[in-house]
């Protein structure tokens, strides 16, 4: 049903809220107003109209899967459908029908869980084979006192592969009198071959307003007196569950008695307020650590949990973003007053790299809130980061403040941050902004520094357009390269490129496997814009020189080899048994210093050419 044309609601007590005079023990709000017949469900609109339609037409399925979140109502639909396969009416002459009576026998046992040809079973506790053989063993008998033989399997994706093998053969052609009715909150852990056989319903979230329009209805049978605030809070809660709500509904009526306010509520479920978590954010996104740090701790002494305050800056992020980007947002009437108001200046004040980024930030630190041994430290240190990060330009404005134009909304580039006045913001130290402020006097030297910045450029693209000395060799080649700090083509260079053939303006060679496909219009590409001479690099069958690494890492073996065959060198090798030779350096020469980053990249590639063996042993780790 719509939120619309909800039905009147019916109890199963003779008393709302009470025993009545037989002394019955109270019923929560969950069982008390279960829906016992189609017109009673909630939200689920698409599978009322199928089923409707199926019984009228008498195209029933031998077997059904209802699916969904906890507490939409899988377990009452199959109910439902049981008493509307199995209602004779008042009269004990009629057929399936669509609104059971809820007066003959069958449907009176069905709804007392005490009929004999209606069975459920809990897959979570009976799981096996031979759970499942006294089902097919049972089917073969025809139903006692109903039309049907209905079997409501709870939660069935928990059965083994073998029960569920066991069951596929009866499910597929079952007889006549029976029909199957599975319920599950795991949809994917169903084989493929029991879904295939079976007519699949989805039951869907139900939508805020439809759950505070039933809660509200439940509420006024209670004679219970609830604010709009504090329903829509129960409401949000819910998570789309009406048992859920139902539950939390029952807890609130507990704790205020006739009288339900949304301080209750939100006291009971350890929520924050709401206008209060809009001060946390607009504090925080304003570069105000210490104001922000005082609202939470406030929020944190009257009972919010730090997740759930985190959580709430997410929403109201997401709200602040999808508003900027939707407009219509706001018109929602779900949507509080506090963030339709303040969210809407809030919007229009930040930006929405400022919202991504404040997205970012706030969803990696609920994480750490969660995993945090004190999550009210680690919630701090969020808000903290958040309130340090808000003022930080965007690209677009670090690209406009190095080349000295003015950011976006005329803002000059040294300007201090926008809350850097009031609540603490103005006291930080090591900001850039501060830094600039206090090196220079206004209309001084912080004034002409974006101009200096725009005359030094040209100096500096002339002065790097100047042709480099062209290479002769394929070694000063890789050299250039690594001057160039070029670290992938380096080490592709380096180690895994045979020269053929070197010489100005020319370059023949044969790259290994593992090179780069474009590595040869890339190497031709910077040469030719290095020194200015326009390179030809092509690719030959070859064999060419060995690879650079591979001479030098012989050039190093011989070097060991001919130290080993010194006097000196063999007498300590003969004292120290077990000692090798590491490395020989010529002391008459300097080291050279390669760049650390190419030095890196060339080590690395030398150990995947020389150990690919070792590699399947490492993936491991």
């Amino acid at each position: 049903m719509t939120d619309q044309t909800l039905p009147p609601l019916a109890t199963h007590d003779a008393a709302p809220g009470t025993a009545d005079g037989g002394g019955k023990a109270y019923r929560v709000l969950a069982r008390k107003y279960r829906p016992r017949d189609f017109s009673e469900l909630v939200g689920q609109e698409a599978l009322v109209r199928t089923l409707t339609n199926a019984i009228k037409s008498g195209r029933l399925a031998h077997a059904f899967m209802l699916t969904g979140v906890r507490g939409v109502g899988k377990t009452t639909t199959a109910r439902i459908i049981a008493r509307a396969l199995n209602c004779v009416g008042p009269d004990g002459t009629g057929g399936p029908t669509i609104t059971p009576c809820g007066v003959c026998e069958n449907c009176k046992s069905i709804t007392a869980d005490r009929h004999v040809d209606v069975m459920e079973m809990d897959a979570a506790s009976r799981t096996g084979v031979d759970d499942i053989r006294e089902i097919i063993d049972g089917v073969r008998y025809g139903p006692v006192a109903a039309r049907y033989k209905v079997y409501i399997i709870d939660e069935v994706h928990m059965l083994t592969k073998n029960a569920f093998n066991a069951l596929l053969k009866t499910l597929e052609e079952p007889p006549e009198h029976v029909k199957f009715i599975f319920a599950t909150t795991e949809i994917r852990k169903v084989p493929v071959t029991v879904l295939s056989r079976c007519q699949r319903f989805d039951l869907r979230r139900i939508d805020s307003q439809t759950l505070v329009k039933h809660f509200n209805r439940v509420a006024e049978a209670e004679g219970v007196k609830v604010e709009p605030d504090a329903m829509a809070l129960i409401a949000r809660a819910a998570d789309g569950s009406a048992r859920d709500g139902l539950s939390l509904l029952d807890q609130a009526i507990a704790l205020g008695g006739e009288t339900l306010s949304a301080l209750q509520v939100r006291d009971m479920l350890g929520l924050a307020d709401r206008a209060r978590v809009v001060d946390l954010f607009e504090a925080t996104m304003t570069g105000q650590p210490r104001d922000a740090l005082d609202i939470l701790s406030d929020l944190h002494r009257s009972g919010a949990d730090p997740v759930v305050v985190l959580q709430d800056l997410l929403d109201f992020t997401h709200f602040l973003t999808r508003f900027k980007v939707v407009p219509e947002t706001a018109q929602d009437p779900g949507t509080p007053e506090t963030e339709r108001t303040r969210g809407g200046e809030l919007a229009g004040k930040l930006g929405m790299p400022a919202l991504t980024r404040a997205w970012q930030i706030l969803l990696k630190g609920l994480g750490e809130v969660q995993s945090a041994p004190v999550p009210f430290d680690a919630a701090e240190m969020v808000i903290v980061r958040l309130a340090y990060s808000a003022d930080l330009p965007n690209p677009a404005d670090l690209i406009r403040q190095l080349q000295g134009q003015p950011q976006a909304g005329g803002v000059p580039s040294s300007a201090p941050p926008a809350g850097g006045g009031g609540g603490g913001g103005g006291t930080r130290a090591g900001g850039p902004a501060l830094a600039v402020a206090h090196s220079a006097q206004p209309g001084t030297r912080a004034a002409a520094e974006p101009a200096v910045t725009a005359h030094a450029a040209p100096e500096q693209e002339q002065a790097t357009a100047e042709p480099l000395p062209e290479p002769k060799t394929f070694r000063e080649v890789v050299a250039l390269f690594g001057e160039m700090r070029e670290g992938s083509l380096y080490g592709q260079l380096y180690s895994s490129v045979h020269c053929v053939r070197c010489e100005p303006g020319r370059l023949e060679i044969r790259p290994k496997d593992r090179a780069l496909a474009e590595l040869s219009g890339r190497v031709g590409k910077l040469l030719t814009e290095w020194t200015g001479r326009r390179w030809m690099v092509t690719i030959s069958g070859a064999p060419g020189e060995p690879t650079l690494s591979e001479q030098d890492r012989n050039a190093k073996t011989r070097a060991r080899e001919e130290a080993a065959r010194h006097p000196v060198v063999r007498a300590v090798l003969d004292i120290f048994p077990g000692a090798e030779i590491s490395e020989v350096r010529d002391l008459t020469e300097p080291e050279p210093a390669p760049d650390a980053a190419l030095a890196e990249d060339a080590i690395e590639t030398d150990f995947y050419e020389e150990t690919p063996s070792e590699l399947d042993d490492i993936g491991e780790f």
